[in-house]
């Protein structure tokens, strides 16, 4: 869910106008790096350790709204979706230490429906992403779905076929639905099926309706909400638990995001899931508004947590790309 339908009336008539590239093409990116992400320099949180990022704006105002990333195996190139209706794929770049340096390759399209017509706003608002072998699987809100596209060739494919869903259609909130779609390790508990989490479609006790989509543990879970956070994104690691990317906000206390780790065995049908805060930062911090989330085998042998914020066309927030390792 856009933070602008919620929070960014006010500043609504400041969103950029500006010329785009033809589909298919690269687009232009100015990119500058991000060295510093806490007061005092600090880069140890815990288990997690800040390594760099970027942030990154275009002349083309397509790239904006970014609501999921995944990366590919290489750790590189990576496919985006957008929730404007659009694909973005790409690939990072790296100076000589490893750290985060630069995007190219960077090109947008538009996301297509059944029959491969380009959709509308309603119908292609794309929240969250997912790769497996073969296929792109990707949930959308307002018309409630997960979709599977091909995977090459999704830029220009409609859907192949719409997964089932375990969660009742009336639980579905109009703009809190599946934010986050993942597809669990082939050797964790789950077996290599895919998840959803909602942002803001709660149980009569507040927790957020999540699901397992596929296999022999197929059915629906709850996740534990913690008031004021939604969720925006989520991975998992090479173990099967999944980190939980999640974002709140109010004009009192601005912006914040924090990471949760929950763990792989406690997700099947009928759990109410928890787990440890990770990293909590608030507007002290260079965060802006967090989005996505993916994990990667790092050059170290470790995970490394890639997370990307949404600018929602909006000059005053930003587009950034932060990279951490997780060192347990």
């Amino acid at each position: 869910m856009k933070l602008s339908r919620f929070a960014l009336c006010a500043v609504a008539a400041l969103c950029f106008a500006s010329p785009v590239a033809p589909a298919g093409e690269d687009i232009p990116v100015q990119v500058s790096v991000i060295n510093r992400f806490a007061p005092g320099g600090q880069t140890r949180f815990g288990d997690l350790e800040f390594l760099g990022g970027l942030q990154f704006t275009s002349p083309d105002r397509r790239l904006q709204s970014l609501s999921s990333i995944r990366f590919r195996r290489d750790g590189e190139r990576f496919v985006s979706v957008l929730d404007t209706g659009h694909w973005l794929t790409g690939r990072i770049r790296r100076d000589g230490e490893g750290r985060l340096s630069g995007l190219g390759e960077l090109s947008v399209d538009p996301m297509r429906i059944r029959g491969g017509r380009i959709g509308t706003k309603y119908n292609t608002d794309a929240e969250g992403l997912a790769l497996r072998d073969g296929e792109a699987l990707v949930s959308f809100e307002q018309l409630h779905r997960v979709d599977v596209y091909p995977d090459p060739g999704f830029e220009a494919s409609g859907p192949l076929r719409t997964l089932p869903l375990p969660i009742p259609r009336r639980e579905f909130r109009m703009n809190g639905g599946m934010e986050t779609v993942a597809v669990s390790p082939k050797e964790s508990p789950l077996r290599g099926a895919p998840i959803v989490i909602t942002e803001e479609s709660l149980d009569d006790k507040g927790n957020m309706f999540a699901a397992v989509l596929e296999g022999p543990l197929k059915g629906v879970f709850k996740v534990v909400r913690h008031d004021p956070y939604n969720a925006t994104d989520g991975a998992f690691l090479p173990n099967g638990d999944f980190l939980l990317l999640e974002r709140r906000f109010s004009f009192l206390t601005g912006l914040g995001m924090r990471i949760r780790r929950l763990k792989g065995e406690d997700i099947r049908p009928g759990a109410v899931v928890d787990g440890e805060v990770l990293l909590d930062a608030d507007m002290r911090y260079t965060i802006d508004n967090m989005e996505g989330l993916d994990v990667i085998a790092g050059p170290d042998g470790r995970p490394h947590v890639i997370i990307v914020s949404d600018d929602n066309g909006n000059m005053i927030q930003r587009n950034i790309m932060l990279e951490f390792r997780l060192n347990r």
